[in-house]
């Protein structure tokens, strides 16, 4: 029987028979902690490194809340969500993909012509038969929904096929930082064996960032900003979430940051009593970009609020707002929006 088939007949008979005893089994088993005498033990998130493992060791990462074991580097990786995609890329990983999914924006310039190498599955996540006939060996997503109801199953059940999965831990923390995502650059090149590749780019990262980051200075009193994702009776706003860092880092302060959890539904009302002197436009969906400015300028509730009357709008490619190599390009887009005199 092929390999393909095998998998298939795998993943098809766990589907059928998820019951929920059985689930409850599949999550104490996948809990256990497994020997680490061949392996070195890395909590994605974390910024304390551990050796770089030898190529002919198995590789261990907590990822998802689980332990996941590689125990050699994966030859046949799809990636779903843009920001993962274009860590893969920038780690010279793309002759190691042999698919992936769900574009937000234009992928990278310096990234397109590896990107164009790769097969694309599916513009939104695949589906599970989609996958499969990728023959993956590895599945690496930005966000959870990729392991849920409406994407390819969960990282128990793909690994129940013989395939290893990673999840961004930095998208899917509450407050996380540009740190944090160094901690899953650095994971992936633990897992594809490439550590050397991983710390050069992130030192490239933390240069660039570095730059801005100076040219600002010291901020006596941040500007307060307002991030507006979509939404037209109620907006949708980062609250604690990977912006908020972003925004204070280029000396802003998130109006909502004081929200526990990644992305919420707020009031018009309330956004007018938080006075945001900028508001953050999220470029992404099924509006335009001028669209939602149009929207914004025009809203006769917001007339009172010192971004709109100083038509203070700043254009952040949803691309740039998710956690992965675009963190130097999204804070000197947001640095520029906010000291616009500085950066002339």
């Amino acid at each position: 029987m092929s390999t393909i088939r095998k998998r298939k007949k795998a993943f098809h008979g766990f589907w059928m028979a998820a019951l929920a005893a059985i689930m409850l089994l599949l999550s104490a088993c996948s809990s256990a902690a497994p020997a680490t005498t061949e392996s070195t033990v890395a909590n994605a998130g974390s910024e304390q490194t551990a050796q770089p493992a030898a190529d002919n060791k198995p590789v261990t990462i907590v990822t998802n809340g689980i332990e996941m074991t590689y125990p050699e580097a994966p030859k046949r990786a799809v990636t779903m969500n843009q920001h993962v995609t274009e860590v893969m890329l920038a780690l010279g990983l793309a002759d190691k993909m042999v698919g992936t999914a769900y574009l937000d924006d234009h992928i990278l310039p310096e990234l397109k012509a590896d990107y164009d190498k790769v097969p694309v599955l599916s513009d939104k996540y695949p589906t599970k038969e989609v996958l499969l006939a990728a023959n993956p060996d590895f599945v690496y997503a930005g966000w959870k929904s990729a392991f849920g109801d409406k994407g390819v199953g969960s990282m128990e059940d793909l690994e129940k096929a013989g395939i290893k999965s990673y999840l961004q831990e930095s998208s899917n923390k509450p407050g996380p930082t540009i740190d944090d995502v160094f901690a899953d650059i650095r994971n992936i090149g633990r897992i594809f064996r490439v550590e050397d590749k991983a710390n050069e780019l992130i030192g490239k990262m933390k240069a660039e960032i570095e730059q801005t980051v100076s040219k600002i200075g010291t901020v006596d009193k941040p500007l307060n900003v307002f991030v507006y994702d979509s939404g037209e009776d109620q907006p949708l706003t980062a609250a604690n979430n990977y912006m908020t860092s972003l925004i204070k880092a280029a000396g802003g302060k998130n109006v909502f940051d004081d929200i526990q959890k990644g992305w919420a539904t707020v009031s018009w009302e309330e956004v007018v009593n938080r006075k945001p002197d900028v508001i953050v436009v999220v470029d992404y969906g099924d509006k335009t970009i001028e669209q939602k400015q149009n929207f914004l300028l025009s809203k006769k509730e917001l007339a009172d609020v010192p971004a709109i009357q100083n038509k203070r709008l700043i254009v952040l490619p949803l691309s740039a707002a998710s956690e992965g190599v675009r963190a130097p390009i999204a804070l000197k887009i947001l640095a520029e929006g906010l000291h616009p005199d500085t950066f002339k």
